[in-house]
């Protein structure tokens, strides 16, 4: 990727928390570039630093939470160096919004739908109340609301879960922000809203031209979504690359066990894949390869040594000693071998990729 398309640039990163008299490391040294105009997915299993990840772009961290290293370099600024609430005021939604899991803690109850698109229609934009109603109602309609302008005077509990989520990606869009964050925005939905919700988000991504950020522990999101995928692992990325790198030549054990884990490509009288164990404590020092106890894969070194970033290709990279020259060959479980095929039958049979 050439520079000039970068439009996010983290550097070694690391966030800590303070819990009690203990400390937490959430992110440990993490480097990533993000590419204008491009959907890049966050996976992992819960805890694994996901959501901590992308709210140091926007200064949501909690309150006992702090970056301790690194830099985020967004439109030639350092955004660590943003230091109160009203710096953040020219980032935090208007460059870089966020549509979070749950649309309820994002919408004000007693405000009508319409009053709260309004509202930052004429914060960010500095449009009048006239236009910036006019603009509310156009977003409405871009979003799917019917009857927008009937709608437009309706509270939150009027509308469904899905259509409280469109409401919520409306007001997002309504900053015009460069950047958006999606935080798995779908997880509180049925099967039907989710594919819905998944295909607007994709819908409004080719026409604003914005950059996509997807957090999601559901592959079969991001196989439908993706340009790139970046593997989390006890706060870390373990493996980064495009999402055909990622499900049809994946490096990390960890992925390996992920993709298994997929319940859309399980077979009839099969036992479904799960990863044995728990992600290791981060209020601890990890020593090795974090996901080393858990792996079927495992060598000396991975309980000795962190790996290093082994590159694959120029799109694809991988933290695990199975890539160093020296390693033993070890092949990829049967089904990460099958995945090419399980994924066209699933299409085939008009499942969760056939849109892509």
């Amino acid at each position: 990727m050439s520079e000039k398309n970068i439009i996010l640039s983290v550097k070694d990163l690391e966030v800590k928390f303070k819990v009690r008299d203990r400390v937490l490391t959430a992110i440990r040294n993490v480097s990533l570039d993000f590419e204008e105009g491009k959907v890049v997915a966050i996976v992992g299993e819960s805890g694994s630093g996901k959501s901590v990840f992308t709210k140091t772009f926007t200064g949501m961290l909690e309150v006992n939470g702090e970056v301790s290293n690194g830099e985020i370099w967004f439109e030639g600024e350092n955004l660590l160096e943003l230091k109160k609430d009203s710096d953040w005021e020219k980032i935090r939604g208007k460059k870089i919004a966020t549509v979070f899991q749950d649309p309820m803690t994002s919408l004000n109850p007693v405000r009508t739908i319409g009053y709260q698109i309004s509202e930052v229609i004429m914060k960010h934009q500095g449009k009048s109340k006239a236009e910036a109603k006019q603009e509310a109602i156009e977003l409405m309609d871009k979003v799917g609301i019917k009857d927008p302008e009937r709608r437009y005077d309706e509270y939150p509990f009027q509308y469904s879960g899905g259509m409280r989520q469109r409401i919520v990606i409306a007001i997002a869009l309504a900053c015009r922000p460069k950047i958006l964050i999606c935080d798995e925005p779908t997880t509180a939905l049925d099967v039907t809203i989710q594919a819905q919700i998944i295909h607007l988000i994709k819908q409004l991504a080719d026409e604003y031209k914005f950059t996509t950020i997807y957090i999601t522990h559901d592959l079969g999101v991001v196989a439908n979504v993706a340009d790139y995928v970046a593997v989390m692992y006890a706060g870390q990325i373990i493996e980064y690359g495009t999402v055909e790198d990622i499900f049809y030549d994946s490096k990390h054990p960890y992925t390996w066990g992920l993709l298994s884990s997929l319940p859309q490509l399980g077979l009839k009288g099969e036992e479904l894949f799960a990863i044995r164990g728990t992600p290791p404590s981060l209020f601890e020092e990890i020593k090795g390869d974090a996901f080393a106890p858990r792996s079927n894969y495992s060598l000396k070194i991975d309980f000795e040594q962190e790996p290093p970033i082994f590159n694959v290709s120029e799109t694809h990279w991988a933290k695990t000693w199975l890539l160093d020259p020296r390693a033993p060959k070890i092949d990829p479980p049967s089904v990460i071998k099958t995945l090419h095929e399980r994924m066209l039958d699933m299409t085939k049979k008009g499942g969760v990729y056939g849109d892509r």
